[in-house]
């Protein structure tokens, strides 16, 4: 099952995709997928109306813009240098905790939507990441065997970033990663339920066709448990908060010549189970 959210932006409708491929209404179920929903059981509840027939079809194709899979996030909470070959390629010692930032939750767009180069840029970059969608609140878990039951599921997530702003500017990291349109979600949400093992997941990434990021979440430093624990120590994580788990070796920082991004350049990024994006990048 595959939870998306369809239509123009800031008038998307819930929508479910069953294993006939047939995209359903979610209407009748809620009015959109967001925290309420995921913590209220919401799931579940669409898995049985789907199951029972009970949800009208709808059109599914060209034309059809898929939004990102869930409402505005509360936050979007981010861990860097999360991947040892990433961490080699930009020369940084591998961490001895998960290092944390934040995006704003407004960078949250469609999987498939226009990507704005920043007005001085010069340093645009790409990051395919695992996304992780909180449902259930996650307040000082005591392990990291107790974060699973906080998890809604899971999405590919661009963790889209501008390498001048981030690091030579000054002060932290949040500048160069909330710029508009960096965040590109989706295009499902896939429960947790359903997917057999996070922890081994490909991830790929192309920019103009070419293959620049080829990895798996096999390689993370901090698990995604491990993540979701540490985070719930330093604060309260909600229903509908997303979470960026770092992303593999390739991206233009840690490459010769450092090829950042382009107005018209175009990006793909896969995730095992997730499906497909595509961005193609025009000046702010």
């Amino acid at each position: 099952m595959q939870l998306m959210r369809i239509g123009e932006r800031g008038a998307e409708r819930p929508a479910v995709r069953g294993d006939d491929g047939v995209l359903y209404d979610l209407s009748p179920v809620t009015s959109d997928i967001d925290g309420a929903f995921l913590a209220g059981d919401g799931v579940n509840r669409a898995r049985a109306a789907l199951a029972a027939g009970e949800l009208p079809a709808l059109p599914d194709g060209d034309g059809v813009r898929v939004g990102a899979p869930i409402a505005r996030p509360g936050k979007v909470v981010c861990i860097g240098l999360n991947y040892r070959d990433h961490a080699a390629e930009t020369g940084a010692a591998i961490p001895a905790e998960p290092i944390v930032f934040m995006k704003a939750p407004n960078t949250v767009i469609g999987p498939d939507d226009t990507v704005l180069v920043p007005r001085g840029s010069v340093k645009t970059d790409w990051e395919v990441e695992l996304g992780v969608i909180i449902g259930a609140q996650a307040r000082y878990l005591d392990s990291p065997d107790d974060a699973a039951g906080v998890i809604a599921g899971y999405a590919i997530s661009h963790d889209v970033s501008e390498r001048e702003f981030q690091l030579e500017r000054g002060g932290q990291w949040d500048k160069g990663k909330s710029c508009e349109t960096f965040n590109p979600l989706g295009p499902w949400l896939v429960p947790a339920d359903e997917i057999t093992d996070p922890a081994k997941l490909g991830l790929r990434l192309w920019v103009n066709g070419e293959p620049r990021q080829d990895g798996t979440t096999a390689d993370l430093i901090f698990g995604i448990d491990h993540v979701i624990w540490y985070l719930s120590q330093f604060m309260v994580l909600e229903p509908g908060d997303l979470i960026n788990t770092g992303t593999p070796a390739g991206v233009a920082m840690g490459m010769p010549g450092q090829p950042y991004l382009r107005a018209g350049d175009t990006i793909d990024l896969e995730i095992d189970g997730l499906g497909h994006q595509r961005q193609t990048l025009q000046d702010a």
